[in-house]
């Protein structure tokens, strides 16, 4: 599996993200997932790969983080099926290698799997 980014082009630090993968000169897949969708098995692995903190790469001052009360949900499982339905939840720019994640912020972070 190669390099995929979780892109949200409204995001700057996710553009500025993408800007480093792309002077870096490695190849990667772009995954917009606003879009497209992330299936609970893909959130699973993700979340696998950040090191098993699923709250890492959940943005917790979204209006519905908080609608859904989210901050006092302490099931792994429930929080993953919110961000399934609901994708706006996903921390960005997230960077896998297939092997690892890792929420690049600052968008710099994403060097780590180049240099």
């Amino acid at each position: 599996m190669g390099l995929k980014i979780y892109h949200n082009p409204r995001c700057s630090k996710s553009r500025q993200a993408l800007v480093i993968l792309t002077e870096a000169g490695v190849d990667f897949d772009i995954v917009e997932y606003l879009k497209t969708g992330l299936s609970i098995g893909e959130l699973e692995d993700l979340a696998t790969k950040i090191g098993g903190d699923v709250r890492a790469m959940m943005r917790a001052g979204e209006g519905i983080y908080k609608e859904l009360q989210l901050e006092n949900e302490s099931d792994d499982t429930a929080l993953i099926k919110a961000m399934a339905e609901n994708p706006i939840l996903l921390e960005r720019p997230l960077v896998s290698d297939g092997k690892m994640a890792l929420v690049c912020r600052p968008p710099e972070l994403a060097e780590r799997f180049f240099d």
